[in-house]
């Protein structure tokens, strides 16, 4: 059994059960024959890191820079029937909210300085961000449908893939408009199918906007705000906005854990260590889309490829069954080694996907917490 279980974590992949409380009652299970990575093309050294807020996502500490209201904005626009503006936050110039038969989608308005990066860099991070490998510069102007934004030319990028938490069919719909000084990023984020339906309705959006000469003296981020990651850096920036424990299980938090907004599709978020790693909670109806599926998701996200079985077994845990995934290789979008454990816990009508992933020291030095923190959870 001991050299099993060596050969299997050589191999960067070992599946774990989650049994009680007591450490020694995991065991280990192996999968059938792996297979070697996926070579994955690094990503540009602008790309913002797995987890990373998006540009585009009001989820970062505010830089220093005039405030903008609505009624010295520098653009104006016609929200569409169904948007609800919501106010401004952190990098974002403009919000928007969109709930239709309960499923949402998220707007966002952010303008960027001279670190904005690249076109093909932040593409591609909004690829990887669906679970989607990197496209060459060649692939990304051939999928470019041009817009018009402010009477200007502007690029959309139509991107389909799924939830990396849970699963679901994700579409994000990424409009750049580049202006002498600045980089505008007009996003929409959200289901598959609601973000489908909306598309007309951003593109008509789109048009709608009108800059007026405000923009000139508007001041633009340079630099990112302190204490935020380094683009290219795998750190998770620190989600800003008030914390919601709504949804979420009783449990007991590791007393060096930090938690943070979890933002649109997580029920809770925690930063570890130098932030550098992170643990995401989320949860989806039904069996989440069942054990393997998520498992060759989890796989993909580190340049592995799928595996065809799953041999082993389940037992109980609270609220349900739990099944705990061990995966090692090289991060698809920034080309850095990274570990991976993710906890599936199915119930009867939900799963719920526990996810520690990021630099291996620190997660291999968190991995006893975060399986008591899995098993401390009640429903």
């Amino acid at each position: 059994m001991q050299n099993c279980s060596t050969k299997i974590f050589a191999a960067g992949f070992a599946l774990l059960l989650l049994a009680g409380c007591k450490r020694d009652a995991i065991q280990t299970f192996r999968i059938a024959k792996d297979q070697a990575p996926v070579p994955i093309e690094a990503s540009p050294t602008s790309a913002l890191p797995p987890g990373h807020p998006s540009i585009g996502d009001a989820t970062a500490p505010a830089p220093a820079m005039t405030p903008i209201e609505n009624s010295t904005s520098p653009l104006t626009w016609k929200t569409p029937e169904g948007w609800t503006e919501v106010p401004p936050t952190e990098l974002r110039l403009a919000s928007f909210k969109i709930n239709k038969d309960g499923k949402m989608a998220d707007v966002s308005v952010i303008p960027l300085g001279a670190m904005a990066g690249t076109d093909e860099a932040n593409v591609n991070r909004w690829r990887g961000q669906v679970g989607l490998s990197a496209v060459t510069s060649d692939e990304l102007q051939k999928s470019a449908q041009n817009v018009e934004i402010g009477g200007q030319p502007a690029q959309l990028y139509d991107v389909v893939g799924t939830n990396p938490g849970s699963g679901d069919k994700t579409r994000i719909l990424g409009a750049i408009l580049h202006r002498a000084d600045s980089t505008w990023f007009f996003k929409m984020t959200g289901d598959g199918d609601l973000a489908e339906t909306q598309k007309p309705a951003f593109v008509e959006f789109l048009k709608s906007v009108k800059f007026s000469g405000a923009t000139a003296q508007t001041q633009m981020p340079s630099t990112l705000p302190p204490g935020h990651p380094a683009i290219g850096d795998m750190a998770p920036a620190t989600p800003a906005g008030p914390i919601s424990h709504e949804g979420q299980p009783n449990w007991t938090v590791p007393s060096d854990w930090k938690e943070v907004s979890g933002g649109q599709f997580l029920v809770a978020k925690f930063l570890l260590g130098d932030g550098t790693t992170a643990v995401n909670v989320s949860m989806s109806a039904g069996d989440g889309g069942g054990l393997l599926p998520n498992v060759n998701r989890w796989r993909g996200q580190l340049g592995l490829q799928p595996v065809v079985d799953i041999l082993g077994s389940e037992v109980d845990v609270s609220g349900g069954k739990g099944q705990l995934v061990e995966l090692s290789g090289t991060n698809a979008q920034i080309g850095k080694p990274t570990k991976l454990i993710g906890v599936m816990v199915s119930q009867s009508n939900r799963t719920w996907f526990y996810k520690l992933m990021g630099d291996p020291t620190v997660v291999e030095s968190q991995k006893d917490a975060f399986v008591k923190f899995v098993q401390s959870a009640k429903y």
